[in-house]
C-alpha cells in the first residue's frame, strides 16, 4: 500500500480523498493555486505545495507542476479526483512514465474513453446501445449546423472531453447550432485543454441515468447498480439519486452488463461511469464513459456500503477488488443536493463572496453526510466551480430519503452568499418529483420562466407566524429584564401583537396572543393554540424545537427591526408591533427603486469575454450584447427590448463586479 499520495484537486473532492486517505493510514499532499492558499484541502493535507496563480490553466491544469509537486514530496500515487486532469489520458501517461501510480484507469483506457468520439466508436463495437449522430470532431460553426441539418433538430452539441455541462449546448434550429458550437469550443479549450466538438441526436423527454463500475488488474468487474441523475438544469445535475425509481431489476440487469462490457473491451481498471440515456419506453442508449470518479459517487457508497475512494486506491495498489457481482447489496434509497454558490432567485447567477455563516446540519452514520471544501469564514471564488458542498441522506425508502432531505436543507446555514438550497428545498416538495415521474426536461418545464420566491410552498404558514412571535418576544423579554429596572417604573411586556407578514405584493397582518410558558411562548392564532418549545438562544441562526409536540428546525436571521424565517426553502419576513403600530405603518410611503433600464448591469462577479455590440449600433430584442464567463461557464447576456447604443462602459477582459455598467442605451 502507499505511504503518500498527492490529490491533483481541490475543494470538496480533494477533502474528501483526504478523509479516506487518512483512515488508510496513508498521508497526504495537497496542491493549490494562489487564490485557496488558505482554502480547507490545504489545510487538511499533511503537505500542500503552491503550483501557480488562480487560474486553473496556470495552477491545476499544468501537469508539470503536478509532477514537480510528487518529486518535491516523495508521493507515490496521484487522486486526480474530478474535472481538471482526471480524465486527460497524456497526465495519466506521463505520471507512468515518472514512476507515479495514477489512481485511475490506466492512460490507454483514459484516451479510449475519456474521448467521448473514440468512446463510441468503441461502444458500437462492444454491442452497447448508442445514439445516432456525428463521431468525429468537427472544424467549425458552419460545419456544425450542416450536420445538425443532416441528423435533425434538436441534436446535441457536446465538448468531446467534456463533462459536468462544461461544453454542451442543445440546439433546436440552425441559429442555435451556429451559437452552441462556438460557445462549447471556448468553454471546452478553457476547462479541459481540449476544444474538439461532435454532435448527436438529442432525445426529447429522456432520463439520465448511470452504472457505476469497477474494474481490476486481475480481469475482475462488478456494476454497483444505479443513479438517476435526470433532475439537471442547464445539464448540471441538482439533485441524484440511487437506485432510480423508474428502473426495475431486468433493466438493471441488462445496463450494468452493458456497461460492464465496454469497460472489459478496454480493460478498464479502477472506478468509472457509464453514463446512459434512457427513453420512456425503457430503451437505452450508450452516452459516454466517465474514466473517474463521478461528483455523485455518494449515493452509490451509501446503498452499497462501499468506500469508492479506498476501492480506487486499492486497486491503484494492485489489489483485487474485495467483492462479486452476487455480493452487491442494495440498501434502501440514498439522495444527493449540488449545494451551489448560485442566486436561484437571481436566475441562478454565480454568488461570489466570503461565507459570514457556514453551518452545515450534524452528519449522522447511515443517515445525513456532508461532503465540503469549505468552512465559516473562507472565500467563494469567481476562478472555480459554484459547488461548494454535497448533502447526502439515506433512508429505507424513497419517501424518507426525500424527508430526510427536507430536514437537512432546513438545517443547512449559509450566509454571505447566495445558495441553491432554496430552489431544491422546493423541489423536495414538488408533486411531481416526489412521485418519481420526471425527465431530464422537468425543470425546464415546471419554471420555464425561471424561479421566484412565490413558488417555493410552505403549506404551515401559522408556525412561521408562531415562531415570529416567539422570536419577536424572546427579545422583548430579554430587553425588558435589562431596561426599566427602577422600581415602581418597570416595564410590561403585553402579550397582545400584531404579526406583519412583509410582501412586495402587499403585507399581511396577523393578530396574535404570545405569553410565556415553560420552555417557550403559548401563541393564540386565529382561534388556535400553538405551543411552541425550544432551547434556541438569541442570536442563534438554527431554531430547533416542538410545536404542539412536533419537531420542526427553521432558521432565523434578525435584521434590525425585522426577522426573516427560512424554513422548506421559503424565505418570510417579519415586523411585530402593536396593532396600532401596524396601522401606522401601513400609511408609510412605499420608496420605488431607481429605473436602470437604460443600463446593461453585470448580473454577476466575472470576467468580460466579450461586447458584442458599439456606440450608435441599433440593437434588436433577443440580440446578443456581451459574453461574461464566471465559474468556468459563460454567459450571454441579450437585450430585453429593441434600443440603441450610447455607450460602452467596460471592454473585454474586464474583471467585473455585480451591477457594474457594461453599457448604456439611449
Amino acid at each position: 500500500m502507499f505511504k503518500k499520495i498527492l490529490i491533483a484537486n481541490r475543494g470538496e473532492i480533494a477533502c474528501r480523498v483526504i478523509k479516506t486517505a487518512r483512515k488508510m493510514g496513508i498521508a497526504t499532499v495537497a496542491v493549490y493555486s494562489e487564490a485557496d492558499k488558505d482554502a480547507l484541502h490545504v489545510d487538511l493535507a499533511d503537505e500542500a505545495v503552491c503550483i501557480g496563480p488562480a487560474a486553473s490553466k496556470e495552477s491545476y491544469l499544468v501537469m508539470d507542476k503536478i509532477i514537480d509537486a510528487c518529486k518535491l514530496t516523495g508521493a507515490e500515487a496521484v487522486h486526480p479526483g474530478y474535472g481538471f486532469l482526471s480524465e486527460n489520458a497524456e497526465f495519466s501517461r506521463r505520471l507512468e512514465e515518472e514512476g507515479v501510480k495514477f489512481i485511475g484507469p490506466k492512460h490507454y483506457s483514459v484516451g479510449k474513453m475519456g474521448d467521448k468520439i473514440e468512446s463510441k466508436k468503441l461502444a458500437l463495437e462492444a454491442r452497447v446501445n448508442t445514439i445516432p449522430g456525428h463521431n468525429e470532431a468537427i472544424s467549425g460553426p458552419d460545419e456544425a449546423v450542416k450536420i445538425a441539418q443532416g441528423i435533425g433538430y434538436p441534436v446535441m452539441i457536446k465538448a468531446s472531453a467534456g463533462g459536468g455541462g462544461k461544453g454542451l449546448r442543445v440546439a433546436f434550429n440552425d441559429q442555435e447550432a451556429h451559437e452552441g458550437f462556438s460557445s462549447c469550443v471556448n468553454e471546452a479549450k478553457n476547462a479541459f485543454g481540449d476544444d474538439r466538438v461532435f454532435i448527436e441526436k438529442y432525445v426529447l423527454e429522456p432520463r439520465h441515468i448511470e452504472i457505476q463500475v469497477l474494474g481490476d488488474s486481475f480481469g475482475n468487474y462488478v456494476y454497483l447498480n444505479e443513479r438517476d441523475c435526470s433532475i439537471q438544469r442547464r445539464h448540471q445535475k441538482v439533485i441524484e439519486e440511487a437506485p432510480s425509481p423508474f428502473v426495475d431489476p431486468a433493466m438493471r440487469k441488462a445496463m450494468g452488463e452493458q456497461a460492464v462490457a465496454l469497460a472489459r473491451a478496454v480493460q478498464y481498471e479502477s472506478a468509472g461511469t457509464v453514463e446512459f440515456v434512457v427513453g420512456a419506453d425503457k430503451s437505452f442508449y450508450f452516452l459516454e464513459m466517465n474514466t473517474r470518479l463521478q461528483v455523485e459517487h455518494p449515493v452509490t457508497e451509501l446503498i452499497t456500503g462501499v468506500d469508492l475512494v479506498e476501492l480506487m486506491i486499492r486497486v491503484a495498489a494492485g489489489e483485487k477488488l474485495p467483492l462479486t457481482q452476487d455480493e452487491v447489496q442494495l440498501n434502501g434509497w440514498a439522495m444527493e443536493c449540488r449545494i451551489n454558490a448560485e442566486d436561484p432567485f437571481r436566475g441562478f447567477l454565480p454568488s461570489t463572496g466570503r461565507l459570514i455563516k457556514f453551518q452545515p446540519p450534524k452528519e449522522i452514520p447511515g443517515q445525513v453526510r456532508v461532503d465540503t471544501g469549505v468552512y465559516e469564514g473562507g472565500e467563494i471564488s469567481m476562478f472555480y466551480d459554484s459547488m461548494i458542498s454535497k448533502l447526502i441522506v439515506h433512508g429505507a425508502t424513497r419517501e424518507e430519503a426525500i424527508a430526510r432531505m427536507r430536514n437537512a436543507l432546513n438545517a443547512f446555514v449559509i450566509r454571505g452568499i447566495s445558495s441553491s438550497i432554496p430552489f431544491q428545498a422546493a423541489l423536495m416538495q414538488h408533486p411531481r418529483f416526489q412521485s418519481g415521474d420526471f425527465n431530464t426536461g422537468f425543470i425546464a418545464e415546471e419554471y420555464p420562466k425561471g424561479f421566484d420566491a412565490s413558488m417555493v410552498p410552505h403549506d404551515d404558514p401559522a408556525l412561521l407566524v408562531s415562531v415570529a412571535a416567539y422570536v419577536y418576544r424572546a427579545y422583548t423579554d430579554r430587553g425588558a429584564s435589562v431596561f426599566g429596572q427602577l422600581q415602581g417604573h418597570e416595564r410590561i411586556v403585553s402579550d397582545k401583537w400584531c404579526v406583519v407578514r412583509l410582501h412586495r405584493r402587499g403585507n399581511e397582518k396577523h393578530m396574535v396572543v404570545a405569553r410565556p410558558i415553560k420552555g417557550g411562548y403559548h401563541v393564540e392564532y386565529k382561534g388556535e393554540n400553538y405551543e411552541i418549545c425550544s432551547d434556541w438562544k438569541l442570536g442563534e441562526s438554527l431554531f430547533n424545537g416542538t410545536c404542539n409536540g412536533e419537531e420542526f428546525t427553521l432558521q432565523v436571521e434578525r435584521r434590525r427591526t425585522r426577522y426573516v424565517l427560512f424554513h422548506w426553502g421559503a424565505h418570510a419576513s417579519f415586523m411585530v408591533m402593536s396593532a396600532r403600530a401596524a396601522e401606522l405603518l401601513a400609511l408609510m410611503p412605499e420608496k420605488l427603486p431607481p429605473d436602470l433600464s437604460r443600463y446593461l448591469l453585470s448580473p454577476m462577479p466575472g470576467l468580460l469575454r466579450e461586447v458584442a455590440v458599439k456606440v450608435g449600433q441599433n440593437v434588436k430584442a433577443g440580440e446578443k450584447l456581451a459574453i461574461i464567463e464566471a465559474m468556468k461557464m459563460e454567459n450571454v447576456l441579450r437585450a430585453d427590448q429593441d434600443c440603441k447604443v450610447k455607450k460602452v462602459a467596460a471592454v473585454a477582459g474586464d474583471s467585473l463586479s455585480v451591477d457594474q455598467v457594461i453599457i448604456e442605451f439611449e
